[in-house]
């Protein structure tokens, strides 16, 4: 990972933004938001989500493997 300022790794970004960083659908977060197993986000108020993106690029970090076997039971 890159040295980044905290300001920076606490930027907040909108679901279409965090889609978009993850190469996924704004519809693939809904779901994971509904029924987990995806990134951490901040409930703003009932209808602002956001998500940080010290955030992402840990839940990124988390599924990084180095063979299909490696599996850590943490894909849902």
């Amino acid at each position: 990972m890159q040295d980044v300022s905290k300001a920076e790794s606490d930027r907040l970004f909108t679901p279409h933004q965090a889609a978009d960083f993850l190469s996924l659908s704004p519809r693939w977060l809904e779901l994971k938001r509904y029924h987990g197993g995806g990134p951490p986000f901040v409930r703003i108020s009932a209808r602002c989500v956001r998500y940080r993106l010290s955030d992402l690029e840990e839940w990124v970090g988390d599924r990084v493997r180095h063979s299909t076997s490696d599996v850590r039971g943490d894909e849902q």
